[in-house]
């Protein structure tokens, strides 16, 4: 099996298993459809220019991120928060669904999964 298929079968199931959660912490569905593309406000970072874009729309679409902030939630004792972190995950899962990647800083066009 290609690599590329497995990252997008990997990015369904992140994506199913997010909703799930996120419907077992009865979080609010409105919520999830007005923040579902939040992390792609991430792209802004391209205005300073193609390193910068690159790094900063790669931090909030990594799975690190979202996890990293689920940990914290977690050991601080605010569960209360985490359907935000769900969100995060099914964006960054739906991504990966779709075959869009991580950036590399020569175009925002390129990325780890392909050329878009």
């Amino acid at each position: 099996m290609k690599p590329r298929l497995l990252l997008q079968i990997e990015g369904a199931v992140v994506l199913l298993a997010a909703c799930i959660f996120y419907h077992q912490v009865h979080g609010s569905w409105l919520w999830f459809a007005v923040l579902f593309l939040a992390p792609d406000f991430f792209m802004l970072g391209y205005l300073a220019n193609k390193k910068v874009g690159a790094l900063v729309y790669n931090l909030a679409h990594t799975y690190t991120a979202p996890v990293l902030a689920f940990s914290i939630l977690w050991f601080s004792g605010q569960t209360s928060y985490f359907w935000l972190t769900l969100i995060w995950l099914a964006h960054i899962g739906w991504d990966r669904l779709l075959g869009y990647g991580l950036k590399y800083e020569t175009a925002f066009k390129d990325t780890h999964l392909q050329r878009v």
